[in-house]
């Protein structure tokens, strides 16, 4: 189908963009970009993601540190960070969540160097994205969305810029930042979530529509106006083991303009995202003008 905005070959393109950056740093610096990732306990689902983080960093050229630890304290888990954070082969440090039970994420996170935090979420960073600062990280799945919506509307000769979008879902990973970047394209904005009313009249207005909302099908197919681009950063999985979308893509696809699917619509495009902070935080650490991510790589 036309529609299918094909997140799968467009984060294909970014990372081969990432390895063409990163040869010219290295060659510049005698540098790679370095990525720890820790990871605690074992949640299945995480170290599926862990390894694929693992194996796109490797692809890149870039330094790639897992550690695993199976049983640890918090207080372990932090002074893991801390010695991260002083390791100048390091640039990039995120922590897989969730992690197990009587941790605290918030002390966690917080915990990781501002500036070599590359998921984005430490509140500094939080802080520098809602007031328009641009030298923060951005979390990485808010700024895959975004190049997919700057590459479909560029790929149809359209602006962003005073669209009505609708972003389902208020999290602190998603929701919040997904409004910031949107509304610093000049977007007009609405966060709906579980307490908004007359939300299929608010998604049949809109014409960005960004579902992250973690439930299956939530968004029925005929809430989708005509026209309308759909950014599906759901991950679910059915009964039968299939994984699927928040958004309900049979109805959708036959009336928008464009619409990631799931699999193979925006998860490709955050580790591609990772990969493309950690390589602007190990530019920012030797003082190197930071490349640009291009809308055509």
């Amino acid at each position: 189908m036309g529609n299918i905005i094909d997140g799968k070959s467009i984060a294909a393109g970014v990372v081969l963009h990432i390895c063409n950056e990163t040869r010219s740093f290295s060659e510049r610096t005698g540098l790679r970009p370095g990525l720890a990732v820790c990871i605690v306990g074992d949640n299945p689902a995480s170290a599926v993601y862990v390894r694929a983080k693992e194996k796109r960093a490797l692809e890149a050229g870039f330094t790639s540190r897992v550690i695993r630890k199976a049983d640890c304290t918090q207080a372990e888990l932090l002074e893991q960070i801390d010695a991260l954070n002083e390791d100048s082969e390091i640039h990039g440090i995120l922590v897989q969540l969730p992690l197990p039970a009587g941790f605290s994420e918030r002390a966690v996170i917080e915990r990781i160097a501002p500036h070599k935090d590359v998921d984005g979420f430490h509140t500094e960073n939080s802080g520098k994205l809602s007031c328009g600062i641009d030298d923060g990280f951005v979390p990485c799945t808010p700024l895959g969305c975004l190049h997919l919506l700057r590459r479909h509307h560029a790929s149809l000769g359209a602006k962003i810029e005073g669209k009505n979008a609708l972003i389902i879902g208020r999290s602190n990973i998603v929701g919040k930042p997904m409004a910031s970047l949107l509304l610093g394209e000049n977007a007009t904005v609405t966060i709906a979530h579980s307490r908004t009313r007359d939300l299929a009249d608010i998604c049949r207005a809109s014409e960005i529509v960004v579902a992250a909302v973690g439930r299956a099908g939530y968004v029925k197919g005929d809430w989708i106006g005509e026209g309308a681009v759909v950014i599906d950063v759901g991950i679910n999985r059915t009964a039968a083991g299939r994984l699927v979308g928040d958004v309900e893509f049979s109805g959708a696809v036959i009336r928008a303009s464009g619409i990631t699917p799931v699999p193979g619509g925006v998860g490709p495009m955050t580790i591609a995202m990772l990969l493309w902070n950690t390589l602007l935080s190990a530019h920012r650490s030797c003082s190197l003008a930071e490349p640009d991510l291009l809308l055509d790589c």
